[in-house]
């Protein structure tokens, strides 16, 4: 992300229409920490959380300059969830929903990363919160079956599965189902977020979304699936089939809004109504630039 895009990112985000100064000056003190101190950084995240961060990480960056880089997503999980329940996250980078999930709620979480550098930035979130006891980390993929791929190795939150014919850094790395990964468990929410590698995903999660206790299955589509063949309208077939429709959110209304497709993520759900009575009863959720 360029500066001009990071700049706009700030001073646009909703968080941080109410002070936009104190966002501008976190931006600059991470650019000139980061620079004198060129490893990771610990910075305050949801309630009583922190996440570790260096130059170059974008996505967890954003959560510093805007309390929360996706708010509406993000928000969608911290009021959803209860404690002790089950959130699976995939394709978790370094862990922040894993953080927010298990951190700020006080669910269990399953997190799988494939990337193995990226993979130990997690580890380090989940150690540095003191959370090993409630997030179950894998180094490990998801696909449509048990085996291994090729994943791209050097472009951060967008590493995906190797495309036909695509060249660049990569790395092997081991794949399973998502019904295998959470075992007998049915999870009450999902979050994928697999740069395209969507479908694979879902196709192997038969038994999974097909359980009622799965409340809610947050979705990034934004036509990244085209690498390996899949539209995004494939996506929103294949959810409906199950019963899943899809959604926005708005975190400060607490209000969930039809929306055949939402920008970047969708948040699918199959029972609006208990959806929309846990969102609306949940706790409010300290944030380093207001709550939510």
């Amino acid at each position: 992300m360029g500066l001009a895009s990071t700049l706009g990112l700030i001073w646009n985000h909703p968080l941080n229409q109410s002070n936009r100064v104190d966002a501008l000056g976190r931006f600059l003190r991470w650019q000139f920490s980061s620079r004198l101190m060129p490893g990771l950084i610990a910075f305050p995240f949801v309630e009583t959380t922190q996440l570790f961060a260096k130059r170059g990480m974008t996505g967890a960056t954003g959560n510093w300059y805007c309390g929360l880089h996706e708010v509406h997503d993000m928000g969608f999980i911290l009021h959803l969830l209860r404690p002790g329940e089950l959130f699976v996250d995939i394709g978790s980078n370094i862990g922040s929903y894993s953080v927010i999930a298990a951190g700020a709620v006080g669910a269990r979480v399953i997190a799988a990363e494939p990337v193995p550098t990226t993979f130990e930035h997690l580890s380090l979130n989940v150690f540095l919160n003191g959370l090993d006891d409630r997030v179950s980390m894998k180094c490990i993929g998801l696909s449509d079956r048990v085996g291994s791929v090729r994943f791209t190795s050097d472009l951060d939150t967008v590493n995906h599965v190797l495309a036909d014919g695509e060249a660049g850094a990569s790395i092997e790395v081991p794949v399973t189902t998502l019904d295998e990964l959470a075992e007998e468990e049915v999870p009450l929410a999902i979050k994928i977020d697999v740069e395209g590698h969507e479908f694979s995903v879902l196709r192997g999660a038969e038994r999974t979304l097909s359980a009622p206790e799965l409340l809610a299955v947050v979705m990034e589509i934004n036509g990244s699936g085209a690498r390996y063949g899949v539209s995004d309208m494939c996506l929103i077939d294949h959810m409906q089939a199950y019963g899943f429709k899809p959604y926005a959110y708005d975190s400060f209304e607490r209000q969930l809004i039809d929306a055949s497709l939402a920008k970047d993520n969708t948040i699918f759900i199959r029972n609006r109504d208990m959806v929309e009575e846990r969102v609306k009863a949940a706790r409010r959720y300290r944030l380093i630039n207001g709550e939510i």
